[in-house]
């Protein structure tokens, strides 16, 4: 083991994996807006186009899957984000076991090996061993994995999170833009959506604290919704309402299978079963940081699609 074995308080150099994610995007941009050198990883440097604008941050390729590799770019860092997560269970390095638990365990290695304390760890809410579903206990193994690791830990579990490039209300409102009718699995499934800043400056706000070391935070927007009320939300703010129709316990599981063979997975059985715990926080969110609420942003982004915005977006063309 090499490097730095004291938590330093001022922390210079961070390297974000799966900073080119939907999350690790809005978190560089705090971290170089607080004056953080930041290295991203990626092996598509397509998708990081967006970062390498940032003057302090630097965008590497590299398979983060690779032991070798890993160790490389996190040498000489202060701390390592770990933000990599998969929804659906795929092949290979797209696997639960691969995204989650395996990599987990190599960016354990790898901080050990180059001498990095600071680990900041995303995982999700209601991640447990024994969870309803696969996603959720393999992100449940990975938090026990970093716990037990003897590195200066903070771990972070989100419920949903949502945001202008989000797969979540977008993907809704997208649905809603083609089906005169919605038949939804699990309509009364719970969850309280946090917007992606909050979750951004949560992660940012605590890499220097040292009252986080080996905590785990909970993070939720202020309100709670079902599955049926989110869909609604959308079609009302998209000018797109459509009836709604929930599918009971046996449907519901159904149309899961049945989504399953579609070429992109919209849901699958195993997010159904995640389903069957509400995401859903029974605390407040950290750091005195007050979270948005969805109603107060998502209009900015979800609206612009409506016949009204278009009709004014041709107005200003035209200069009227």
């Amino acid at each position: 083991m090499k490097g730095r074995m004291v938590f330093k308080m001022e922390l210079s150099d961070v390297c974000v994996i799966g900073g080119s994610g939907f999350v690790g995007r809005h978190i560089c941009h705090q971290l170089a807006a607080r004056g953080y050198r930041v290295r991203v990883p990626t092996r598509d440097r397509e998708r990081a186009k967006q970062l390498m604008l940032l003057p302090t941050v630097e965008v590497v390729s590299a398979n983060i899957h690779d032991p070798g590799a890993l160790a490389g770019v996190i040498r000489d860092v202060d701390a390592v984000i770990n933000l990599v997560g998969v929804l659906h269970d795929g092949k290979g390095a797209g696997s639960f076991m691969a995204a989650h638990i395996e990599l987990a365990r190599k960016v354990v290695a790898a901080c050990r090996e180059e001498g990095v304390r600071r680990l900041l760890h995303m995982s999700a809410l209601c991640a447990a061993r024994d969870g309803p579903s696969a996603y959720l206990r393999s992100k449940g193994e990975a938090e026990d994995i970093v716990r037990a690791s003897g590195l200066d830990v903070t771990v972070f579990r989100p419920s949903v999170i949502f945001g202008r490039d989000d797969t979540f209300l977008n993907l809704f409102a997208a649905l809603l833009k083609v089906l005169p009718v919605v038949f939804l699995a699990s309509p009364d499934a719970r969850f309280q959506p946090v917007f992606v800043e909050d979750v951004a400056a949560a992660f940012v706000t605590s890499l220097e604290d040292p009252a986080s070391l080996g905590q785990s935070y909970d993070l939720c927007g202020p309100k709670v919704y079902t599955l049926r009320e989110l869909v609604e939300f959308a079609g009302r703010t998209t000018g797109r309402a459509r009836p709604v129709i929930g599918l009971n316990d046996t449907l519901s599981y159904w149309q899961a299978f049945a989504m399953e063979w579609l070429p992109v997975k919209l849901m699958t059985r195993d997010n159904y079963y995640s389903m069957k715990v509400d995401s859903v926080c029974r605390c407040e969110f950290p750091f005195g940081l007050r979270p948005t609420a969805l109603e107060a942003v998502a209009p900015a982004w979800l609206a612009q699609a409506t016949p009204r915005a278009r009709y004014r977006r041709f107005r200003d063309r035209a200069g009227r």
